[in-house]
Formats: C-alpha cells, sequence, structure tokens
C-alpha cells in the first residue's frame, strides 16, 4: 500500500519555493551574495508547483495501478483455488465408484478356491485399493479445509500435544523408537491457542506420524514447545535420514514423494494438509533438516491473549 507520506515528500519542491519566496519578501536573507528577488522567487515557485504536480500525478497513477496488480494477482490466485477444489472433488467423484465396484468384486472372491499365486495377487490389488481409497479421503479432506470454517474453542496446548503423544505411546507403531515429549514449565506453562481442536490434532498427528515413518528403531523423536514473543512454537524433531536440500521446499507440495519415500505407506498430502491447517489458524509451518542427521518440522501459531 502506498504510503502517505510519500505524497508529502512530492510536495517538497513547491513547499520550498513557497519558503523562499517568504524569506526574499521578508528580506530575511539579506546577504547580496546570495539574496534572491521576489520575481525569481515566484519562478520558483511555480517551478516546485509543476515539479510537485507531476509527482503527485505519476504516485497516483502508480498507487492506482498497484492497487489494480494485487487485485487481478489475487483474483487469479482464487480462480486457481476454485480449480483446484473442482477438480479434487471431480477426482473423488470419478474414483469413488469404480474403486467401490472393484472393491465388491474382489470380496466376492473365494480364497479357498485360488490358488496361492492368485491369492497373494489378490491382496496385493486389495492393498493397492486401500491406498487409493485413503489417498482420496486425503484429498477430500484437503480440499474441504479451503472452504471449510473453522469451530474455535480454547485449546490447551500442553493438553493437545501429550494426547498426540499418548496415541502413539500406546499404540504398537513406536518400534523401540525413544518418543520424548518436552513441555516448559518455567517462568509459566505453555498458553493455550484458539482453534479447531479437531484439524490442529490432525495436523500435529500427521507431523508425528510422519517422523516416525521416516525413523527406525533406536532413533529418537522429540515433540517440544516453547513460547515467545510471536506465540508459541511446536516442534517435531527426529534422528531419521534427514532431507536433501533440494528437497526441502517440495515436501509442501501435494502428492510429492520423494526417491527415499518409495517403500513407505503414505499419500504425499500429510504435509501439504498440516500447512493448510496452520495457515487457516494464522500460523506458519516451517522445516529445517541435516541430510544424514535428522529433520525438525516447526509449527508457530498465535497464543490466546
Amino acid at each position: 500500500m502506498m504510503k502517505r507520506w510519500i505524497y508529502f515528500l512530492a510536495l517538497l519542491p513547491v513547499g520550498t519555493g513557497i519558503l523562499i519566496v517568504i524569506l526574499s519578501a521578508n528580506q530575511w536573507i539579506s546577504n547580496p551574495v546570495i539574496y534572491l528577488r521576489g520575481n525569481i522567487a515566484n519562478l520558483i515557485v511555480y517551478g516546485g508547483l509543476i515539479l510537485s504536480t507531476f509527482a503527485v500525478t505519476n504516485l497516483f497513477f502508480w498507487s492506482q495501478y498497484h492497487k489494480r496488480y494485487h487485485r487481478e494477482l489475487q483474483n487469479v490466485h482464487e480462480q486457481a483455488l476454485k480449480d483446484r477444489r473442482r477438480f479434487l472433488y471431480r477426482l473423488d467423484h470419478e474414483l469413488k465408484n469404480p474403486l467401490t465396484a472393484i472393491q465388491a468384486g474382489l470380496t466376492n472372491l473365494d480364497d479357498e478356491v485360488l490358488s496361492e499365486y492368485l491369492c497373494n495377487e489378490v491382496s496385493a490389488v486389495r492393498a493397492q485399493i486401500l491406498r487409493i481409497n485413503r489417498l482420496v479421503a486425503d484429498l477430500r479432506k484437503l480440499a474441504a479445509l479451503e472452504t471449510t470454517s473453522l469451530e474455535k474453542t480454547v485449546v490447551n496446548t500442553a493438553e493437545l500435544l501429550t494426547e498426540v503423544v499418548s496415541v502413539f505411546e500406546n499404540g504398537a507403531g513406536l518400534n523401540n523408537r525413544n518418543l520424548t515429549l518436552i513441555l516448559p514449565n518455567a517462568p509459566r506453562p505453555l498458553p493455550n491457542v484458539e482453534g479447531d481442536l479437531d484439524l490442529l490434532l490432525l495436523a500435529i498427528h500427521n507431523l508425528l506420524d510422519n517422523a516416525i515413518k521416516f525413523t527406525t528403531s533406536g532413533d529418537t523423536i522429540e515433540v517440544r514447545a516453547s513460547e515467545n514473543s510471536n506465540g508459541i512454537v511446536i516442534e517435531v524433531a527426529d534422528t531419521g535420514p534427514g532431507i536433501p536440500e533440494d528437497e526441502v521446499e517440495l515436501v509442501w507440495e501435494d502428492l510429492y514423494r520423494s526417491e527415499q519415500a518409495r517403500g513407505v505407506p503414505g499419500s504425499g498430502l500429510g504435509l501439504p494438509m498440516v500447512r493448510a491447517v496452520i495457515e487457516k489458524h494464522g500460523g506458519e509451518v516451517a522445516l529445517r533438516s541435516i541430510y544424514g542427521q535428522g529433520t525438525v518440522f516447526s509449527v508457530h501459531l498465535p497464543a490466546c491473549n
């Protein structure tokens, strides 16, 4: 947005001319070497007026162009989001019926009359159908996030993180990974945030699930939180393989799967969903990684006043 002081700066030439007129008219400049006669001062005023008018006019048209450019850019962005949502909904609709039919057909197969080879092939097909179903479900959730309004409540951040961590601690997925939750107690407990509890649970769950997928037995995973002047910071750190530098920004893209993710269960939508949830709450996500040593995902959220 155009700063108003720039318009006052544009009036500087005519202001300078008027000042010179006042000084010369009152003969406050008595030195004959630098004394300016009134008619010369008037010319300076006229010249300053022309320069100021030219400057203000150009600033005005530049400001209007700037506003129009940003408005058009916003329209393009909104149209792109609409096209994306339309594509996701259509994809969901087009895939749902054939997947249901294939599942029904496989269910009707009698495994007892199939050979061992065919049983293995049918199991593989069922696994891929399950994967596609999950992918479609994640796409549906991602599309819904962009249009659904938040059901905001005051969320106890410490309880939120404790609940997510306990889900994995009580499950069977850790496989000897060292999972630790670190919460501050001094000088005060972690502040609350305002947001949709279910969506925030989903975001942190996805980050922790991602850390578990890309680590192995004996690795360390830390979920830690802290407070700063801008709100709260939640970090999910691990001692996994890390992410190559050229892939750090790509992991946030829909459906992106790196080479090292091959063979690891997932749809490529977990991290984009995290970003969508956090940004919808007025926050930001960040990533830093040391290839071969580990990764830290950071979530920045505004705290309740």
